[in-house]
């Protein structure tokens, strides 16, 4: 037996309760694992207290990321001991995902955890931070360079804009964040790198079809209106990546930006990213946050706390990332 944050689901309301599950009830999977550390992201707080259709079925243990040690294991590329890593895929949404002690997972979903990361450290990193490596990678994949011009960043201030902030200074380009609360995350983000604060509101007007060419390539999690102003602005030959839809699925824009100066819109997803690719993004986050990122702010939890924590996260009232010791 071991203990695990369940959730079920009564007169269509998501009820949380953490109770002993038997090993038995875990789904099936190639690889046992005991869990080190799970983290709450926002995705889990919308699960967890039913804002939004995430689960798929019921009843379902959260926790879209995981770091632990395998503790048995029928595939041969992981051994009893082996410190392991996992995002995406489906877990915490459809299969059985990191809020519990135990977890039975599919070998090919699993990473090995770099040799310079413990588990915590990898929480902190965790959905997010892949997510926005591998938008940096698109990024220099396009062959833009710093020398030629700002990346600009929107939704700086959220978990993959900040970490995105961070790995472009860290590789030397010259970084305008985006944000909602320029006033208050302003130094924080220049903290972490960015040459340049921008009130989000400037990109919340109607976009031309073309603007004047103010950016070498950007990052964006937020998509509708803010991604179109954002295309109006990219320099010839530049590159955007994204993979938000904070503001809205929808794309009020033309061809001619693409068209006209030849740019590149390049879509990034982390959940169902191939091993390799995702080996190498953790690779290269180990080689580039610098110590400083993982002194950020950063509140570790238990299982008990974290029902209320997923209340404050939907809720806007959590800063910096929350990490769950099991």
């Amino acid at each position: 037996m071991f203990k695990a944050l369940v959730l079920e689901q009564e007169d269509k309301k998501t009820l949380a309760t953490i109770r002993q599950v038997a090993t038995s009830e875990l789904p099936e999977g190639d690889v046992l694992i005991d869990v080190d550390y799970s983290s709450l992201n926002y995705k889990d707080g919308l699960a967890i207290t039913g804002k939004g259709r995430i689960v798929r079925q019921f009843p379902m243990v959260p926790g879209v990321d995981l770091a632990g040690t395998v503790a048995e294991s029928s595939d041969d590329r992981y051994h009893v001991g082996d410190k392991v890593v996992l995002t995406g895929w489906g877990v915490g949404e459809g299969h059985w995902g990191g809020m519990a002690e135990k977890a039975r997972l599919n070998a090919d979903w699993l990473v090995p955890l770099p040799t310079n990361l413990d588990g915590k450290q990898a929480m902190m990193v965790g959905t997010a931070g892949l997510t926005a490596m591998l938008c940096v990678q698109a990024i220099v994949d396009a062959n833009v360079k710093p020398e030629d011009g700002e990346i600009l960043v929107t939704g700086a201030s959220g978990g993959v804009g900040s970490v995105a902030v961070t790995l472009l200074a860290q590789l030397g380009y010259k970084v305008a964040a985006v944000t909602g609360r320029a006033e208050t995350n302003g130094p924080l983000l220049k903290q972490l790198g960015a040459t340049t604060i921008i009130e989000r509101s400037v990109f919340e007007e109607p976009a031309r079809a073309l603007d004047k060419q103010l950016w070498a390539g950007a990052i964006d999690t937020v998509g509708s209106k803010v991604l179109a102003k954002v295309l109006s602005q990219i320099s010839y030959n530049g590159a955007v990546a994204i993979c938000g839809l904070a503001g809205g699925f929808d794309l009020p824009t033309t061809v001619m930006p693409f068209i006209l100066r030849n740019i590149r819109l390049q879509g990034v997803d982390s959940v169902m990213c191939p091993f390799e690719k995702r080996q190498q993004a953790w690779q290269r986050l180990t080689e580039l946050l610098p110590t400083s990122y993982f002194e950020q702010a950063c509140r570790e939890v238990t299982l008990e706390q974290v029902a209320e924590c997923a209340e404050a996260i939907t809720n806007g009232q959590i800063t910096g990332r929350v990490v769950i010791k099991l």
